[in-house]
């Protein structure tokens, strides 16, 4: 086979999971042929490139025509609700080529991100075309806001303890409030892949517990030299874990979105025990911005009922610094600043002091550092009132109805997979990141 010839489909979703399989085996054979990318020469490389391209047209042409079929028989027509990585390896069984398998994903795992051959770019594409589906797009949602199993798992101790440690992330209840606590000293409370599973552990146990009725996260006293006993919000994604290759497109860049953010703005979809019947539980969330807000951070933020921001703090979104797409910002930063500022932000990078008219535009409180808690207790005070639940809701449906979301995400998993296995982010991190930590 040539890497002129393209897949032929005859629209027969179980034909042409075959006629992909043995396409996708002589395309995978064909690079076979060719050193492992950290070795490859110029040319080499380039025939890499044409490999890769000429699967990718195909696996989604086939999306194009089955994405519906195959996240139906995924989910047994939609009877079971599962979350994106079992999705994704699932589908890897079930459609040989389509996707990486776990194997493939596991040995990719232990590179450099430079040295990637790029699989989690078949993943982008994957998500695409279910997210591009209102009824997969929307049952996809659906299974990424139902609590995790070791949110439930821990459930029953966290209400009697009203206390749990999750690593990097510790949560307490105390008169009503879910304090939520970001812990990672030793990168500033950066987000890493396992950070992301803790805080959406963290925030299912707020969302599930019927004593509390307001969430607020915060940053803890670090333990850094620079910064030592001062509280630090988010110094957003983990850049040195993304330059080692150990940021992942579904664990980080999918599940942050899918999961605890979006679980914090939508709510949890719990399923009533032994029913089956489901609702939706939502609660107000504050969020105390102490020193900086970076990046992922920042993203964050704009999620939040109420922003208390420390009046020396500051906000910044240095995606082009990160060489990525921010997450959703780019869905939500410009309705809350303006278009011109959002573009300001994302790609200049321009600074946003908390303590400035263009800051009281992220944050609604600036206090000294001695009145944070007195302005987070009475912030929760106010968001525990009986109809905040219900306008909450009515500004969401405004302001960013689910299927803006669900379009967005789309594109999102396409544009940030390919960008975090290009060779432009690696050289912007060498330049902006790598080189500064040497």
């Amino acid at each position: 086979m040539k890497l002129e010839d393209s897949l032929l489909l005859a629209a027969d979703y179980h034909k042409d999971r075959v006629a992909l399989a043995e396409f996708i085996e002589n395309m995978e054979a064909a690079l076979s042929d060719l050193p492992q990318r950290a070795e490859r020469n110029g040319a080499q490389q380039n025939r890499a490139k044409a490999i890769h391209e000429t699967a990718r047209t195909a696996r989604q042409a086939f999306l194009d025509l089955h994405a519906d079929e195959l996240y139906a028989e995924l989910t047994e027509s939609y009877e079971h609700h599962l979350r994106i990585e079992n999705l994704a390896f699932k589908a890897a069984e079930l459609v040989p080529g389509l996707v990486p398998t776990r194997l493939q994903i596991e040995k990719e795992r232990s590179l450099p991100q430079q040295h990637k051959e790029g699989n989690e770019i078949d993943q982008g594409i994957l998500f695409n075309s279910f997210l591009n589906s209102p009824r997969t797009g929307s049952h996809l949602l659906d299974a990424m806001r139902r609590p995790t199993a070791e949110a439930l798992s821990l459930l029953s101790a966290f209400k009697e303890e009203g206390w749990v440690d999750l690593g990097s992330v510790t949560l307490r209840r105390e008169d009503g409030v879910g304090f939520v606590t970001l812990d990672n000293h030793e990168y500033l409370n950066a987000e890493d892949d396992a950070t992301v599973g803790r805080l959406e552990t963290a925030v299912d146990l707020v969302l599930l517990d019927d004593c509390i009725k307001v969430g607020v996260l915060r940053g803890a006293p670090m333990r850094h030299p620079r910064y030592a006993n001062q509280r630090v919000f988010s110094a957003g994604i983990n850049l040195t874990h993304l330059y080692q290759g150990r940021i992942s497109l579904i664990d980080f860049m999918l599940r942050r979105e899918l999961g605890y953010i979006n679980k914090m703005f939508r709510g949890i979809i719990a399923v009533s025990p032994g029913q089956g019947s489901q609702h939706t539980q939502e609660k107000p969330w504050i969020g105390a911005i102490d020193t900086f807000s970076i990046g992922g951070g920042t993203q964050i933020t704009l999620v939040l009922d109420r922003v208390i921001a420390e009046r020396k703090s500051y906000f910044t979104l240095p995606a082009m610094q990160e060489g990525i797409v921010p997450g959703a910002a780019n869905l939500r930063l410009p309705r809350m600043t303006g278009s011109r500022l959002a573009r300001q932000s994302i790609f200049f990078n321009r600074l946003i002091p908390a303590d400035s008219s263009h800051g009281q535009l992220l944050c609604d409180v600036v206090a000294d550092s001695n009145e944070m808690e007195s302005a987070i207790r009475s912030a929760a005070a106010e968001l525990s009132k009986p109809a905040v639940v219900a306008n909450r809701r009515m500004l969401r449906l405004a302001e960013e109805p689910e299927s803006s979301f669900r379009e967005y995400m789309a594109w999102y998993a396409l544009e940030q997979s390919r960008l975090i296995h290009s060779e432009d982010m690696i050289a912007t991190l060498e330049r902006s990141w790598v080189a500064r930590a040497r």
